[in-house]
């Protein structure tokens, strides 16, 4: 197997994505940690996006690579990666899951929406934008995990979005997920797997929070 480093950043949902999927097939990796704000000049010229994640991959016949967007890096790792398959073996069931990745993408944008917003009427724009993909889901997850019992990428890149919630819900109620049982399950079932817990620092609440209140974000008005 290929020497594999993924340059990361410590609050970064899509970095989760990753870090997950090489936990979940047992590979071995290192982390650099960069500073968004500060992006160092070998970073640049390395990241055609200047985005994290970036995989570096060196292989043992000498030839090294960059690999960027998450997506991407998730699909190199399932075709190169030992340990248990994270997409369907089936054609039609993969391309859904694809399609409920991107969907998962979107759900993310409005959760950073959701932080972002400074204006009550921002802040409620984006509730009622999580709401009625949430009204979707509910009526498509199997549980405990999206397809059933099998973990799948699909868990891979909503984990990191029902982790956004989790750190704003630690000090301020959003309700965002009261009316989703189905839901709800699934959120405990990923929080509580090792993969997922695992693949952010031992800080990343305090981080996290640290720049919604630097924002001033509206989610945190709540707060106690």
């Amino acid at each position: 197997m290929a020497k594999l480093t993924l340059i990361s950043f410590p609050t970064c949902p899509y970095v989760q994505r990753a870090i997950i999927a090489l936990k979940e097939k047992q590979v071995d990796f290192d982390v650099v940690y960069i500073d968004l704000a500060n992006k160092p000049d070998w970073f640049l010229a390395i990241s055609p996006l200047g985005k994290v994640p970036v995989l570096k991959v060196e292989q043992d016949d000498g030839r090294q690579g960059i690999i960027f967007e998450s997506a991407v890096i998730l699909e190199y790792l399932e075709e190169t990666a030992p340990g248990a398959r994270l997409h369907p073996a089936d054609p039609l069931e993969r391309a859904q899951h694809r399609a409920w990745m991107e969907f998962g993408s979107q759900v993310l944008g409005d959760i950073w929406k959701l932080s972002a917003a400074k204006t009550d009427e921002e802040l409620a724009a984006a509730e009622r934008a999580l709401d009625g993909k949430f009204v979707r889901l509910e009526d498509t997850v199997a549980g405990p995990y999206f397809a059933g019992q099998e973990f799948s990428y699909v868990d891979t890149v909503f984990a990191p979005a029902f982790r956004q919630i989790d750190a704003i819900e630690s000090v301020s109620p959003t309700g965002l997920l009261d009316a989703f049982p189905t839901l709800s399950v699934w959120r405990k079932a990923l929080r509580e797997r090792a993969s997922v817990r695992d693949a952010v620092p031992a800080n990343f609440v305090d981080l996290y929070l640290a720049r919604l209140r630097k924002n001033e974000a509206a989610v945190l008005r709540k707060a106690a």
